[in-house]
């Protein structure tokens, strides 16, 4: 999708049928971080509460594109169900390197008391 001639991701935040309230608490204290700015830290570029067409849904955020790929297409292989051949598997040093990276936005989160609840290689 694209936001002001940017390509941007949209993510539609769900109600939960067996617990709405936390849902809402999910989406707006995903939107409490959108004051943040860390380069580890998928920057939340805007958000809405209006969704008419959707009933189930409390709103969707629109946040930065980080690219087509993730962790776990680097991990895996694209579309791969059998494990990356020896040859093809992350350096020590491309491992640190990731950890590093992910370990520098979670303690830039836990320092704005923010708690990252859904952290997966797919994300």
């Amino acid at each position: 999708a694209t936001y002001h001639g940017a390509t941007v991701a949209v993510k539609q935040v769900k109600k939960c049928s067996k617990n709405r309230l936390a849902s809402r608490q999910s989406f707006w204290a995903e939107l409490n971080a959108a004051r943040l700015d860390h380069k580890n830290v998928v920057r939340i570029v805007a958000a809405s509460t209006c969704a008419p067409d959707n009933q189930n849904s409390f709103g969707t955020i629109i946040m930065e594109y980080v690219g087509n790929s993730t962790l776990d297409h680097v991990i895996y292989g694209s579309g791969c169900i059998m494990a990356k051949r020896k040859a093809d598997q992350l350096s020590i040093a491309q491992c640190l390197g990731y950890s590093c990276d992910i370990m520098a936005g979670l303690v830039f989160l836990h320092s704005h008391l923010i708690v990252h609840l859904d952290l997966k290689p797919a994300n």
